[in-house]
């Protein structure tokens, strides 16, 4: 089996002549991350994907290391790029217009993939237009995880109900043919690139699909600013996505009201969660889940006030 100029699998009887032209090109964004990026490069490069027919493109935010360090941590096994403008989606974008397979992988630096993580995405490609998998969150201490880390394993990356019920792909582990990305156009700056762009692709027609055996790894915050740093960057692009639409206003002041009683069903989450093993795992993340909701309660009037 291999793949079609389009991306979708096919036969080997019926795929084209071999060249040099790679089958999938792997989009990597990097900042200020290289030990991951290491690790990160190390997994990709024993994929049980044909190696042959990948490639990896590595595309650097303006991290402190500089460029040519990070393209001595690629060596032979993947190009870096520059993508001077800032913001993870510009990344992406620079590194899909240096590369040059018919199918795009994306994952994120400081993620792990399983061995099978890029022959199971592009496999699933055969069912759908883009598809997205599984981030398993992991600690630094299973026996003792912080009560940020309880609250991530509790809360993070329900991938599955992304793509299913609000129709995106976390960047992180997200497959698509360069011919969809082509017409859905590049991921937008400002906004929550990776909602937006999943909206896009729905809208145009494009279908998307949970590949459960496309699974990647996520080490979990473990500290309260490490958690809080991510909502101050997530936060601002949700409302200005959010905000676009028509009653855009309206629905976000809906929604942050709503935060006041989210804790309840929150509590029915935290005690149901199958990821959390212990009364004080589950105590530590509803309090981060309480506190965080305060937060975001303050921070989304804030923004509608200001912006």
């Amino acid at each position: 089996m291999t793949l079609s100029p389009h991306g979708r699998a096919v036969p080997s009887s019926e795929a084209p002549a071999p060249s040099t032209t790679p089958a999938v090109s792997v989009i990597v964004p990097h900042y200020n991350d290289i030990e991951n990026l290491k690790i990160c490069l190390d997994l990709l490069d024993r994929q049980t994907f044909p190696r042959e027919t990948f490639e990896i493109v590595v595309a650097d935010n303006n991290s402190r290391c500089g460029l040519a360090a990070v393209a001595t941590v690629c060596g032979a096994r993947a190009r870096a790029v520059a993508a001077p403008v800032q913001g993870a989606g510009e990344a992406r974008n620079a590194a899909v217009a240096a590369s040059r397979g018919a199918v795009l992988a994306f994952i994120d630096s400081d993620c792990r993939p399983e061995p099978d993580w890029l022959a199971r995405g592009v496999e699933a490609l055969e069912q759908a237009d883009v598809v997205g998998g599984p981030v398993i969150v992991e600690v630094e201490d299973p026996a003792h995880p912080t009560p940020v880390e309880a609250f991530e394993l509790a809360f993070s990356f329900d991938t599955r109900r992304y793509v299913v019920d609000h129709h995106y792909c976390v960047t992180a582990n997200m497959f698509t043919p360069r011919e969809v990305f082509d017409r859905v156009g590049p991921f937008r700056g400002r906004v929550a690139e990776d909602v937006d762009w999943g909206w896009r692709a729905t809208r145009l027609g494009f279908t998307l699909a949970y590949a459960p055996q496309a699974a990647i790894h996520h080490p979990a915050r473990r500290t309260w600013d490490e958690l809080i740093r991510k909502w101050r960057r997530t936060t601002p692009e949700m409302f200005y996505l959010t905000t676009e639409l028509p009653g855009g206003r309206l629905k976000w002041a809906a929604r942050t009201w709503a935060l006041l009683i989210s804790p309840v069903s929150g509590l029915v989450e935290v005690a149901a969660s199958a990821k959390l093993r212990s009364f004080r795992e589950r105590l530590d993340a509803y309090g981060v889940l309480v506190r965080l909701r305060a937060w975001r309660f303050v921070e989304n009037n804030r923004l509608l006030l200001t912006r």
